[in-house]
């Protein structure tokens, strides 16, 4: 007798509860950051919502043409460029794999789905001479009573750290007081899948930091703060919002124009490295990239470089 396909055994929970278990499953056993979670979350639900609108019920009941009609809709309807397209349908599949390693699902639907090709756009990165101007921005009082003084202080010693050290913007703010380890001029930091690896600060990152640390950090000490290394005005830990907030403010300050953000910091430090000589392996691990694929994205930014200076200076470019 031929062979017969076997259909995808029912799954006897709701898919709303399904998606519950393994969003659990990436937070818990995976490790991953709740602003990962929550972007897995957000995309499986507008999956979850297409397919109410089919009146399917459950994950049993999913095909390949489910998955790439969500794909076209998220497209065209919502006008989701295609690297969220990609995103979205990443989150789908890493769904769909933990249903059948559970055991919910026979086989996986969007195996024979194509993902959407998409273009790496190469980052934002700011010059060396910009990155100084900014990291330089906040205006620090001479006199260390001043209560204005606090925070200029502790702003230097975020944006000297961000450029010196290329930390994401999420591992700065959770930062405690104990991951600074000044003698030795490193910060142990926690970054994605709670990977912990150790950067060093440089000397002017260094000096903000002690000037933040000594004066300033046991003024702000609150109850609820953590032990976390930055803390807003009123004691508590800073978070991402308020460090996209003072990085716009100082880009403002000093003319910069067009998108300035915590990444674009980190973006400048790999590349002035890469340009400076540094071994591509050597800025993975300090960047913490998993796969040297997304660090040899900065080697495409210095080679755009050169191409403008050939292009500038060669008599017959």
């Amino acid at each position: 007798m031929p062979a017969t396909h076997q259909p995808v055994r029912a799954s006897a929970a709701s898919l709303a509860a399904e998606r519950a278990t393994f969003l659990e499953h990436l937070a818990v056993e995976r490790g991953l950051s709740a602003h990962t979670v929550t972007s897995y979350g957000r995309d499986l639900e507008q999956f979850a919502k297409y397919l109410d609108e089919q009146g399917i019920g459950s994950a049993a009941e999913i095909d390949a043409s489910h998955i790439g009609a969500f794909m076209s809709l998220q497209r065209s309807q919502r006008g989701h460029r295609e690297s969220s397209v990609a995103r979205a349908l990443a989150a789908v599949r890493v769904f769909l794999r933990f249903l059948v390693h559970e055991g919910q699902l026979s086989a996986d639907p969007s195996a024979t789905v194509d993902a959407p090709r998409t273009w790496r756009r190469l980052p934002h990165v700011l010059s060396a001479d910009r990155a100084d101007a900014l990291v330089r921005a906040p205006h620090e009082e001479t006199s260390s009573s001043a209560k204005r003084w606090r925070l200029p202080c502790r702003d230097r010693a975020i944006l000297e750290l961000l450029y010196a050290s290329g930390l994401r913007v999420s591992e700065l703010c959770g930062l405690c007081e104990e991951d600074l380890d000044a003698s030795q001029g490193v910060v142990r930091v926690t970054g994605k899948g709670s990977k912990t690896r150790v950067v060093p600060v440089g000397h002017s990152a260094l000096a903000a930091l002690r000037r933040y640390t000594v004066s300033v950090r046991p003024k702000q000490r609150g109850t609820r703060d953590g032990g976390r290394l930055f803390l807003s005005k009123g004691g508590r830990p800073l978070d991402r919002q308020a460090v996209w907030s003072l990085l716009r403010k100082y880009a403002r300050r000093i003319g910069l124009t067009g998108k300035v953000s915590p990444h674009t910091m980190r973006h400048s430090f790999a590349t002035h490295l890469l340009e400076g000589g540094a071994n591509l392996r050597a800025v993975q691990e300090l960047l913490g990239h998993a796969n040297i694929a997304t660090t040899e994205l900065y080697t495409h930014v210095d080679a755009q470089r050169l191409l403008s200076v050939h292009e500038r200076f060669h008599p017959r470019a």
